[in-house]
């Protein structure tokens, strides 16, 4: 099986783009930053490492420091496809994070977005 073309993509590409929906919204670079190291483990400086370095999603996800186990309560629609539905591993974790972006834009709770 061929692999999506998004495990290539640069997180950094796309990362002005989270940043840009939540902004539109009235939300926050600091609160999208919160949710990606809440996601997976990074601290703000790994984060902002990562970027630099220009690290695609597959090799984001696989070198997050600690996934965080609360992520497998995140639940609902993006793209059309249930994310707890999803089966492989790399294109779940994404799907996890563009859910958590949705949530923030659409003013939800950070403790809630969180699963505190």
């Amino acid at each position: 099986m061929t692999k999506h073309r998004i495990y290539s993509v640069s997180v950094a590409s796309v990362y002005p783009h989270y940043v840009a929906k939540a902004e539109r919204k009235g939300r926050t670079k600091t609160e999208v930053d919160e949710i990606i190291c809440w996601l997976t483990g990074y601290s703000q400086q790994t984060l902002d490492d990562q970027l630099a370095k220009n690290t695609d999603f597959q090799s984001f996800f696989a070198q997050a420091p600690q996934m965080n186990p609360s992520r497998s309560l995140i639940r609902g629609v993006i793209c059309g496809v249930r994310v707890e539905e999803i089966q492989e591993t790399t294109m779940r974790e994404i799907r996890y994070l563009d859910k958590l972006i949705d949530e923030l834009a659409k003013g939800k709770a950070m403790e809630k977005i969180m699963r505190k």
